[in-house]
């Protein structure tokens, strides 16, 4: 793979993230860090830094998504939950693993970005 066809496959990604088709994405963005990692091509630092930047971003749209969408649910039940309560609930019905630390990170972007009314009190979430 070339720079040019490196760099259109990151505006697809780009263009995808924008469509809220993150799934689509990671999987383009997978296929390009294999690429990057057995390729000979040796595309620039600026490619490949785009490249490491829209897949933390993308994994963690991915992310806030699916716990968005967790956190809605679980709030016409519940009036609190712990974020090691709702990480084992996550991993159970969204097959989703990730530590305790990255789950408030997102539960905390979600509430600055108005997406989900609730506030963070120590290790409880409170809808």
């Amino acid at each position: 793979m070339n720079p040019q066809e490196f760099r259109q496959c990151l505006n697809e990604v780009r263009e995808l993230m924008a469509q809220e088709r993150y799934k689509e994405a990671i999987v383009i963005l997978e296929t390009l860090k294999s690429e990057d990692s057995v390729s000979e091509s040796d595309f620039n630092y600026n490619l490949i830094h785009e490249l490491y930047q829209l897949d933390s971003n993308c994994k963690s749209a991915f992310h806030q998504q699916l716990i968005l969408e967790r956190l809605l649910n679980i709030s016409k039940n519940q009036k609190r939950i712990s974020f090691t309560e709702l990480n084992d609930d996550i991993k159970k019905n969204l097959n989703l693993n990730i530590s305790e630390e990255i789950l408030r990170r997102e539960v905390e972007i979600l509430i600055l970005r108005n997406l989900i009314t609730c506030r963070i009190e120590e290790t409880t979430i409170i809808f």
